[in-house]
């Protein structure tokens, strides 16, 4: 009679074990379905340009970390980045789960790929990369902690290793043998180009470098972590600074003309002509798209 009892009380303590896993495994089915409709939403939300869907889809203090770009942390920082991004012309973003996995009652993480194009002055410009998203439930609602968009676009020309030359040996370069390479940056359109004349842009000694722009290429906004003596050698560039693509602040550099750009200050410009700038500066060189962290 007691082992009768006995295995009673473990078949019933393995029916309750057995029904909490179910109803476990229900809950998590749930959530990953409510996180898959979230994700469906958001990517409807950018296409409308509902920057305030957006910012609420965030936790207040989120962490959004694109390729090349700085941090952005916060609704504020949030909202800007956003509403730059989705104001791209012709901007097609779509991005695919690859697994929604719910760790706990109240994380969840996202990973997948994504595919994005948009509207240049030569074309369309695409980019394509992967993803992760860290989800956290508040309150009974799912709303993204992290985001980070990872392109799979290589890095600028620039920012490729070089051999280190004899600051002793004379270096000359003829403008019809240099080396062009394609300027890859995310949201930068096709058709720049840079050939580096001296130096290592990618290191922290001195270099100069040339960049090359069709006729009527637009410079989207950009910053750099060094600064940079701007030189027209070729057609025109009219430049601007500020944080936002603005036609009325661009000034018109023609050739032989020159200007300073300080470290860290967000600018942009527009080519007119076919147009070549000389850069000369102090690595590491490097372009970041959108704009400069405060």
């Amino acid at each position: 009679m007691k082992i009768t009892r006995t295995m009673a009380a473990r078949a019933a303590m393995f029916a309750l074990a057995i029904a909490a896993l179910a109803s476990t495994a229900r809950a998590q089915q749930g959530d990953e379905g409510a996180i898959r409709m979230l994700s469906n939403k958001w990517q409807q939300d950018i296409a409308k340009q509902d920057i305030d869907a957006i910012v609420a889809l965030h936790t207040s203090d989120a962490v959004v970390l694109m390729s090349h770009e700085s941090v952005a942390k916060g609704s504020a920082a949030i909202r800007e980045r956003w509403k730059e991004g989705a104001a791209t012309p012709g901007l097609v973003l779509h991005w695919t789960p690859v697994k929604i996995n719910v760790v706990s009652p109240t994380v969840a993480t996202e990973y997948g790929t994504y595919t994005e194009s948009y509207d240049t002055p030569q074309g369309k410009g695409t980019d394509e990369g992967s993803y992760i998203v860290i989800w956290n439930k508040i309150n009974g609602k799912w709303k993204v902690a992290l985001d980070a968009p990872v392109t799979s676009a290589p890095m600028p020309a620039a920012a490729a290793a070089m051999p280190m030359m004899d600051p002793s040996t004379m270096e000359t370069h003829s403008a019809g043998t240099l080396t062009w390479s394609d300027v890859s940056v995310p949201t930068f359109p096709p058709g720049a180009k840079m050939a580096v004349l001296h130096g290592n842009p990618a290191g922290p000694g001195g270099f100069v470098l040339r960049l090359s722009f069709p006729d009527g290429y637009q410079i989207p906004v950009h910053w750099h972590p060094t600064g940079e003596n701007v030189t027209v050698v070729q057609g025109s560039l009219a430049l601007g600074m500020g944080n936002t693509f603005d036609a009325s602040a661009l000034h018109t550099y023609n050739v032989g003309d020159f200007a300073y750009l300080p470290p860290q200050q967000s600018h942009f410009g527009q080519a007119h002509g076919s147009t070549i700038v000389q850069i000369n500066g102090r690595g590491p060189f490097a372009i970041n798209p959108g704009a400069a962290p405060k």
